[in-house]
């Protein structure tokens, strides 16, 4: 004797759940993806500020490489993300650190939302490697890597200022650290800003979150980031003896 064939509605049933299990593997299988992609390649975050302008403009969105320094070492102006050496930030931008923001700041990158906690991140370029002479400014008003002069053009200046920095430095960068500026130089809280502060203005290159490589939104902004290789050809890996 034959089994009874089932009703129309128990097919359609098992139909729409075969539907709604494979949505949910595809759903739970992108979600997996993008958290791997986020902890150990690529990251999100918005800028607050305007102390990398013109090169980058309150609000933009970027997409930072996790790579750098990593598989790929720094360089010279790369741009770079990283978490805050230790009061170079105003106390006023701290938000409250209770478990439940932690755990967002932590996974909404990772599943592909902007970064949230950008009271502990900086965002600016690289100028100086371990073992760099930095020094401002010579006579025409330009800073020196190793001895060697930068025309830097991505440098905004206040109209009339031939200075690429409001204040006069010499620094030697340490081991496993960063001499870092913004671009918009006098408007900029960077490396020179915090030389009395504990760490000297440097940045460990353990801090360093990662290079930003392109800005991702507003759409017209799109653009790959340069870290201007022409502009720090020819310097030696240190300064010429005296």
């Amino acid at each position: 004797m034959s089994s009874p064939r089932p009703s129309l509605l128990s097919r359609i049933g098992r139909y729409l759940f075969v539907i709604i299990r494979d949505l949910l593997v595809i759903v739970l299988a992108a979600l997996v993806v993008s958290f791997l992609i986020k902890s150990f390649l690529i990251r999100s975050f918005s800028i607050p500020t305007s102390s990398m302008e013109d090169t980058l403009q309150i609000d933009d969105r970027v997409i930072v490489s996790q790579l750098t320094p990593g598989p790929f070492d720094l360089e010279r102006g790369d741009v770079v993300v990283f978490v805050d050496p230790g009061g170079w930030l105003p106390s006023g931008l701290a938000t409250e650190d209770d478990p439940l923001t932690r755990l967002f700041n932590w996974v909404g990158p990772r599943l592909g939302l902007p970064d949230q906690s950008g009271d502990q991140h900086l965002i600016k370029r690289v100028i100086g490697l371990p073992g760099d002479t930095v020094v401002c400014c010579d006579a025409l008003g330009a800073l020196s890597v190793n001895g060697v002069p930068l025309d830097e053009p991505y440098v905004v200046l206040p109209d009339g200022q031939t200075d690429v920095s409001g204040t006069s430095f010499s620094v030697v960068v340490p081991d496993n650290s960063l001499w870092v500026m913004g671009d918009n130089r006098y408007n900029s809280a960077d490396s020179r800003a915090n030389l009395s502060k504990p760490g000297g203005g440097f940045v460990p290159v353990g801090n360093v979150v990662g290079k930003a490589w392109v800005i991702s939104w507003p759409a017209e902004r799109w653009e790959v980031l340069s870290n201007f290789p022409t502009v720090f050809q020819g310097i030696p890996d240190s300064p010429p003896s005296s």
